[in-house]
């Protein structure tokens, strides 16, 4: 009698009627919006960065799937989704190197020790770019890895930057306008808000993405930057929506699937405490944005989120 195997991948069971490599694809095809804008800010070095870190991510899994005796998965897309996300994180001046140590690291430490895709509990791209961030922050100060760059009548400074060394005074240079289509320093990608928003909305029609997490994202951002700013009168809600990672976050960081809740309310509560915490970092931290930082604490809880239950109908009888 033959015995019969089963091979049970990591949970969530959670079945949309969607592959994950259209997902994936869909999701690259969502982006490419933003990266056309970062090619037209940086031109080659744009480029390079992007396909250093596509390429390197989709080596690391690669490598790390033959080491382990996995079956390779690089037609699925995933490993190149989070090289092109990372890419897009990443100033266009980032040296070769930091762009492969963030992939690889996101890729081995973050995703395939825990067993690949659907297994791991933190966010693999945020943790290569938290790596690196920590590691070498000097290659990610944008202030000073990007004034050399020739940008037309963007202004030279990273919003953020500007308002904690310099507070309200420094930010009359920035027009929401500006803001609004990318016109301003940041990660290759990061700050096209427009072109993130048109990709995100795709990206939600479609149903590669939940619509709860980035709505309430975004709405945890105007709720505690709304109360800041009646309280102290700095920069505007609509200011923090528009800069730093916030839209790249909202709709193609905090909905990867594994490390989000598959429940409604719990997507709700996972996007709100994202943009809460996103602002308490911007304001109270060290680190001028808080997007990676406030989704990789929040992936923290996802299971605990998870667990809360619409009240049962119905009682036991006495």
């Amino acid at each position: 009698m033959n015995e019969v195997t089963l091979t049970v991948s990591s949970p969530p069971h959670w079945h949309t009627g969607q592959k994950i490599s259209r997902i994936t694809y869909g999701l690259m095809i969502a982006l490419i919006p933003a990266v056309i804008l970062g090619i037209v800010n940086y031109k080659m070095h744009a480029v390079s960065v992007l396909s250093v870190a596509i390429v390197s991510a989709m080596a690391a899994e690669a490598i790390m799937q033959y080491a382990m005796k996995r079956p390779l998965s690089l037609t699925d897309g995933s490993a190149a989704l989070s090289g092109l996300l990372l890419a897009l994180m990443l100033p266009a001046s980032a040296p070769w190197w930091l762009v492969v140590v963030g992939s690889m690291v996101g890729i081995v430490v973050g995703k395939q020790i825990f067993g690949g895709l659907g297994g791991y509990p933190f966010n693999p791209v945020l943790i290569g770019w938290a790596i690196i961030r920590i590691s070498w922050p000097g290659h990610l100060n944008l202030d000073d890895v990007l004034v050399n760059f020739n940008l037309g009548n963007i202004p030279m400074a990273d919003p953020l930057t500007t308002l904690k060394t310099s507070g309200t005074a420094g930010l009359n240079i920035f027009s929401y306008g500006n803001l609004l289509i990318g016109k301003q320093l940041g990660g290759i990608g990061a700050t096209a808000s427009l072109w993130l928003l048109i990709g995100g909305l795709f990206a939600i029609i479609r149903g590669y993405i939940p619509w709860r997490i980035p709505a309430s994202f975004i709405l945890g951002i105007l709720l505690a930057s709304s109360l800041y700013w009646f309280a102290n009168k700095t920069a505007s809600p609509l200011f923090h929506i528009l800069t730093g990672n916030v839209m790249l976050g909202a709709f193609f960081l905090a909905t990867e699937s594994t490390t989000s809740p598959v429940n409604n309310w719990a997507m709700v509560l996972f996007g709100v405490g994202c943009g809460i915490l996103t602002m308490l970092i911007r304001i109270y931290g060290i680190y001028p944005d808080g997007v990676v930082f406030a989704i990789l604490l929040m992936n923290m809880v996802n299971p605990l989120l998870d667990k809360i239950r619409p009240r049962v109908i119905g009682k036991v009888s006495p």
